[in-house]
């Protein structure tokens, strides 16, 4: 099978050769397995462990003082959010220190923002990158749509935004309409110049901690759910499969994603409360896919190798067992992961048979 047919046959739970696999790291990860596999790029990485699930790349060409990438450098991005760098002895890392909405007091204050324009990215350069993915192969191909939940509060301030939600629900509306009408607008010219060459639909925004959903549920619900749900539901009628990504304790609300059509449920942060892959098995895994999974928090830093594919042979029995998981790490592998763990994942990927 090719890793399309992976990917595609895990997100409707039908079998396939092998667990298909996903990748994603930090700078400082990536370079120790670059190192470590001896090639020079990170999609040889990807390459040399058969990496079946790819990330589109979609390249800015808006103004240069709104070019840095949420969460991926420093500067302004194309929201007017500002990030900044912070280091620690493992990896560097982005974190906002500027929020352009955090002063409005209105919906008016909101409409007067200085909102992103479509053309700010270059759709004619997505061909040629999904013919650089395939090279060696036609791979899975994933298009990140956004999210109706984060970017809102990048925009106004995590803080402010929590509180919008019970004080100000009209600017929570006015936020969250413009940035899902963006998304999906934008979705829309990726899909048109790319149409059946994409696979999976991305969108997330972060709703749980390590004990519990950071937000009332009925909130979310409310709230939130209506944005959020088109960035899901849209795709899903279009016959393309659908990932949703937050990190922590969630399981409140996975029967409401269940519900806005979600396929596959990213990352699977197994040490939070209520996210063990056999709970979470039992409770939804004849009506979802799962996409993560292998622990980075405790088990990829600090454990061995042997341990490693020990531990992803186990969770592929469980969240496997009707063929619906993507194998990945819970999220983006860190600098103080050996490399020799990442690839004890994949590994033990490759080997395993229904």
């Amino acid at each position: 099978m090719t890793s399309k047919d992976r990917v595609r046959a895990a997100a409707l739970r039908q079998p396939s050769d092998r667990p298909p696999t996903s990748l994603r790291c930090t700078p400082e990860a990536w370079a120790a397995l670059r190192q470590h596999l001896h090639v020079e790029t990170n999609d040889a990485v990807m390459n040399a462990l058969d990496i079946d699930f790819r990330w589109l790349p979609l390249p800015f060409i808006g103004p240069k003082e709104r070019s840095a990438v949420p969460l991926g450098s420093e500067g302004t991005d194309f929201w007017g959010c500002h990030n900044r760098k912070v280091k620690n002895e493992f990896n560097t890392y982005i974190e906002f220190d500027y929020h352009p909405l955090a002063k409005a007091t209105s919906v008016k204050d909101i409409e007067a923002h200085d909102w992103p324009s479509l053309d700010w990215w270059d759709y004619d350069a997505i061909p040629a990158a999904i013919n650089a993915i395939n090279l060696e192969g036609p791979r899975a191909i994933a298009a990140f749509a956004g999210g109706a939940f984060e970017t809102p509060w990048y925009i106004r301030g995590l803080e402010q935004f929590l509180v919008d939600l019970y004080e100000n629900p009209d600017i929570v509306d006015a936020i969250c309409s413009r940035v899902e009408s963006y998304y999906r607008e934008r979705m829309a010219r990726v899909l048109a110049v790319a149409g059946d060459r994409i696979d999976v639909i991305c969108s997330g925004g972060d709703l749980g901690t390590q004990r519990g959903m950071m937000i009332n549920p009925d909130v979310w619900r409310e709230r939130i759910k209506p944005y959020s749900g088109r960035l899901i539901s849209t795709y899903k009628k279009m016959g393309y499969a659908t990932f949703y990504h937050s990190c922590g304790s969630i399981t409140p609300v996975i029967d409401d994603l269940i519900e806005m059509g979600l396929d596959l449920l990213d990352p699977v942060q197994v040490g939070a409360a209520g996210m063990a892959p056999e709970t979470l098995f039992a409770a939804f895994g004849d009506r979802l896919s799962f996409h993560g999974a292998i622990d980075e928090q405790e088990l990829l830093p600090h454990a061995t190798p042997e341990e490693v594919f020990r531990e992803t042979t186990r969770i592929i029995a469980i969240l496997g067992r009707n063929h619906g998981f993507i194998v990945s790490p819970t999220h983006q592998v860190q600098g103080d992961t050996p490399p020799q763990n990442v690839t004890a994942i994949f590994d033990a990927a490759r080997q395993y048979r229904w």
